[in-house]
């Protein structure tokens, strides 16, 4: 197995961790905006007395009464519109929530926008009230002492701030409409997909026969939560110089429970057992990430989730909002049609030698589509436009992956929804229409080429 995919799934952990918080970029604003507030108060001793009539013209020119009044009225401002922005963050996080799903919190948790607003608010209030600490009047002991470059670099922050508001009111408009939450998710599920696939074409797979002895070892989760990534490379890695082999018993996505089956083990051809059972689990708890929520480093399903999501929010009776179910239907048509024509995830990974070192629990295409579309058919038969939708979809899906088990999921998610129709009996002319098209796509499916997979 090549590193590059490892490399890039471990980076995209990392930064999805990072990310995902608020603190970093405003803790790492207000500490430059410290030292910038040290720094700039000195450089200004040094030339001041130097500075060209052109420039000493626009910077400050006011006494220290004056600057400190700046100085305090840009502090306190800006602690005013923080409180401001993260007002409005918490409401649109709570409109998202009950309108989306509360899944699509995390995309604005991530959002860089808001990120940038709250580190250059805050770092400009850092930067104001430790160049106000510098600002010195007249007294017996000492002259008056006005940094006025210091002063005058607080007045374009201000300005820098005020412009981040604007941008921070309009970003945020649009960021709660339901279809800019569609294509955030969209394009961040392209990215897993991306990943993913270049994880999958870079491992080296095992085409042997392979047999699965009776007795083997289990490693157990040693915490509880959602498997957000694993690293088959420093499986491979491990198992390798061990000579052992190694089993998954859990996907990415799923949750794991403390002390319940990870993974299992057993030696190779050799048959020696290793030194220490316990490195061995640790090196299997170290090549998986869980955490207490799912996310979209290595996370394809956790996307697929939450298009879902909205889109049968959207079909419940208190919201009642087809036209979102159509186009969350859209963005899942192309997300699943994605995923089916990426490289394969190898049902066993070999080592540069090419022994058999992991055995992998793949997902088949049945199960990606069963997933995808059940829950959008079961809650909007009811409704004709989001039933031509849904159509179309399959047929997308039919006409773009044409694999045997594709076509066969595809019609089975047909047959169930023409025993949906048939049941409902408020719109006997509808329901007509529905079923003649439900029938005119399983025909056309039907007679389509099938690629043996």
């Amino acid at each position: 197995m090549r590193g590059s995919g490892a490399g890039r799934a471990r980076w995209a952990r990392l930064t999805e961790s990072v990310e995902s918080r608020l603190w970093p970029l405003p803790v790492a604003a207000i500490l430059l905006a410290v030292v910038l507030g040290l720094v700039l108060p000195r450089i200004d001793l040094l030339i001041d007395a130097e500075l060209p009539t052109a420039v000493d013209s626009v910077i400050f020119n006011g006494g220290a009464e004056t600057a400190r009044s700046v100085l305090s009225s840009i502090a306190g401002s800006l602690i005013t519109a923080t409180s401001l922005t993260f007002s409005l963050t918490v409401v649109a996080l709570q409109l998202a929530s009950s309108q989306a799903s509360p899944r699509v919190l995390r995309l604005f948790a991530r959002d860089r926008q808001v990120h940038a607003t709250l580190a250059v608010f805050l770092g400009t209030f850092a930067y104001s009230i430790t160049v106000l600490r510098s600002v010195r009047a007249t007294t017996d002991d000492a002259a008056e002492f006005v940094p006025r470059v210091a002063v005058t670099t607080a007045f374009v922050l201000t300005l820098v701030s005020v412009i981040m508001l604007v941008f921070f009111l309009a970003h945020l408009a649009a960021q709660l409409r339901v279809e800019t939450m569609l294509k955030d998710i969209h394009a961040e599920t392209n990215r897993t997909i991306d990943l993913v696939g270049a994880g999958n074409e870079a491992a080296q797979a095992y085409t042997s026969p392979m047999q699965i002895p009776v007795g083997t070892h289990t490693v157990t989760a040693a915490v509880s939560g959602f498997i957000t990534g694993r690293d088959h490379a420093a499986l491979v890695a491990y198992a390798a110089p061990h000579s052992l082999v190694f089993q998954e018993v859990r996907r990415v996505g799923e949750n794991v429970v403390a002390g319940t089956p990870l993974m299992v083990w057993w030696p190779a051809g050799d048959g020696t057992d290793p030194a220490d059972a316990d490195d061995v689990a640790d090196a299997v708890r170290g090549a998986y990430s869980i955490a207490y929520e799912r996310t979209a480093a290595q996370d394809i399903d956790y996307g697929v989730q939450q298009i879902v999501d909205i889109g049968v929010r959207a079909l419940s009776p208190g919201i009642n909002d087809p036209t979102t179910a159509v186009n969350a239907l859209g963005h899942l048509s192309a997300i699943v049609a994605s995923t089916l024509q990426m490289p394969a995830l190898p049902s066993a990974l070999a080592d540069a030698d090419g022994n058999l070192r992991v055995v992998t629990a793949t997902r088949t295409a049945a199960d990606t589509i069963h997933d995808a579309l059940s829950p959008m058919r079961h809650y909007g038969a009811n409704d004709p436009s989001v039933v031509r939708r849904f159509l179309q979809l399959v047929s997308d899906l039919a006409y773009t992956c044409s694999a045997g088990e594709v076509q066969t999921a595809l019609q089975q998610q047909l047959a169930a929804l023409d025993l949906q129709l048939q049941a409902q009996g408020d719109d006997p002319a509808s329901v007509r229409e529905m079923r003649a098209a439900v029938a005119e796509v399983t025909a056309r499916i039907a007679d389509s080429p099938v690629r043996a997979t």
